[in-house]
């Protein structure tokens, strides 16, 4: 004989695990389409003063995955060998709105120290990705006195990171169902923006800019991530190595952004997985 309250309970148990899957699987459709969603849910930021003046007019190439791009029109990449990776500007990042909104010192302090650590890792980033290149694309130099070749100077500049809510962030993915723990959560999110201009090491003149304003992974609570500056690194990450697949393009390659996003770091059981977990718990 049936016990109503265990098949009571088993219906609960069962409708939220399917509307657990039906969560996962709008997450899946936003990996799915992360380029697109990207150039609908991040505008591109006005130009500053790192690359406003240099260059000419800068657009949105389809083959490039940056939000803006300018490349001299006699700018011939293959003539080039060497690459000095010069240190991160953060001159715009100290000059973010919020960060002056903050009544206190200490933590203004602690800031612009993880904002100068960054700046660090970031072009460490970038250096060992261009080390590490299986094509050997460039020889990255530490000084420009080592230059034996013809030479590019790599110039960066951080210029915002939207800070991180991260307790409100934690919770609302912490959510198991729909509602702002899911795709809405995108409204949540996190971006971080960079420019970047090339110069010919020994002339000096700019012969490519670019730039990008990219969103920051929203993945599920992770504790790791509970800083103001949130998952930023990974954006720098992703920057790091399209840098180096950019180097390596040949003129009919296209070099897209990856998933914006890693909403499902984990293995999503299937529905009668998840039945057998209900029944197993009951």
């Amino acid at each position: 004989m049936n016990n109503p309250i265990r098949t009571k309970n088993k219906t609960i148990l069962t409708t939220f695990a399917v509307v657990s899957l039906l969560v996962l699987a709008s997450c899946s459709s936003i990996r799915s389409g992360s380029n697109e969603l990207k150039a609908k849910t991040v505008d591109p930021i006005p130009d500053t003063g790192f690359i406003k003046d240099s260059g000419g007019q800068k657009v949105k190439r389809a083959d490039m995955p940056f939000q803006k791009v300018w490349i001299a029109p006699d700018f011939e990449k293959n003539a080039y060998r060497e690459l000095l990776v010069a240190p991160v500007n953060t001159e715009y990042m100290l000059k973010m709105d919020w960060l002056h909104q903050t009544s206190s010192a200490t933590w203004l302090s602690d800031v612009k120290k993880d904002i100068k650590e960054l700046a660090k890792y970031f072009h460490d980033r970038v250096v060992q990705e261009f080390r590490q290149d299986l094509n050997h694309r460039f020889q990255v130099l530490q000084r420009p006195e080592q230059s034996r070749q013809r030479a590019l100077r790599l110039e960066l500049a951080l210029i915002e990171i939207d800070p991180s809510t991260p307790v409100l962030h934690a919770l609302t993915w912490a959510s198991p169902v729909p509602g702002p723990g899911t795709a809405m959560g995108i409204a949540n999110k996190r971006t971080v923006a960079f420019e970047g201009r090339l110069r010919d090491l020994k002339t000096g003149k700019v012969v490519a800019t670019f730039a990008d304003h990219d969103m920051a992974d929203a993945g599920p609570l992770d504790l790791t991530r509970l800083t103001w500056y949130g998952p930023a690194k990974g954006v720098m990450d992703q920057w790091a190595e399209q840098f180096v697949e950019l180097a390596n393009k040949k003129p009919n390659e296209v070099v897209t952004d990856p998933t914006a996003f890693t909403l499902m770091p984990f293995e999503v059981p299937t529905v009668t997985e998840m039945q057998m977990k209900v029944e197993d718990a009951l």
